[in-house]
C-alpha cells in the first residue's frame, strides 16, 4: 500500500534512495493498517508528532 508520492526535483532522500522509500511505504501501510489501536488515535498522534517536529507532508 503507497500512501505518498514521490516527490519530485530532488528534494527527499527518497529521490536518491528508492529502495529506501519503498521500505519506508511498506513499513507505514502497515503501521495504519494493522495494530491495537484505533485509528483516530494514530491520526492524533501522527498530527501532534507532525506538529512538534514541523512536518509539512
Amino acid at each position: 500500500m503507497t500512501r505518498i508520492a514521490i516527490p519530485e526535483g530532488g528534494t527527499s532522500l527518497f529521490d536518491h534512495q528508492p529502495e529506501l522509500f519503498a521500505a519506508f511505504n511498506r513499513f507505514y501501510g502497515t503501521l495504519w493498517s494493522e495494530g491495537q489501536l484505533d485509528q483516530v488515535t494514530k491520526e492524533a498522534g501522527r498530527l501532534r508528532n507532525a506538529r512538534v517536529n514541523d512536518c509539512n507532508i
